[in-house]
């Protein structure tokens, strides 16, 4: 029974740490200032994190369909959107000219050496988190029509 309750405690707390330490990956701003999730964590107590591309479709309709709520989940919840772009060095020059053309009022930032996304475990995008206090509690992958409502929903739970 120790022997149990000490693994399960070792796991909790590698997990946890691996969190910390993926929040704490370095990526870019779009104007080539190095950041990291970590710091956008730590000034909201609440952050939806949008992993998406510029060449994947459901990452663009998700972002659109949030975007057209994000003001009254904003004034509700007080949280923040932080979109990082998984872009490579091959596309990542069509990411400024499309949030542009889409008014999307949120932060974004570059993941072009896919740090984050190795350091999240990430196999496909759209993934979706919600960060509280620094800790992910909330973690989504794909996106359909309506999926929108189910992150507000989820995002309710944790105000």
């Amino acid at each position: 029974m120790k022997k149990t309750l000490l693994i399960i405690i070792l796991l909790t707390s590698s997990f946890i740490y691996s969190q910390e330490q993926a929040l704490g990956t370095a990526i870019k701003t779009l104007d080539g200032k190095t950041t990291s999730l970590a710091e956008f964590t730590a000034k909201n107590d609440l952050v939806i994190v949008s992993l998406w591309a510029t060449w994947c479709v459901p990452c663009k309709n998700e972002l659109d369909a949030i975007n057209d709520v994000y003001q009254d989940w904003q004034d509700e919840t007080n949280v923040q959107l932080v979109a990082v772009s998984i872009d490579d060095s091959r596309t990542v020059n069509r990411v400024k000219p499309l949030v542009n053309g889409k008014d999307w009022d949120y932060t974004i930032l570059l993941d072009t050496n896919n740090d984050l996304k190795r350091a999240l475990n990430i196999a496909t995008v759209p993934l979706t988190l919600i960060v509280k206090n620094g800790e992910i509690v909330f973690r989504h992958s794909g996106y359909t029509p309506g999926a929108e409502d189910a992150l507000y929903k989820e995002l309710k739970k944790h105000i």
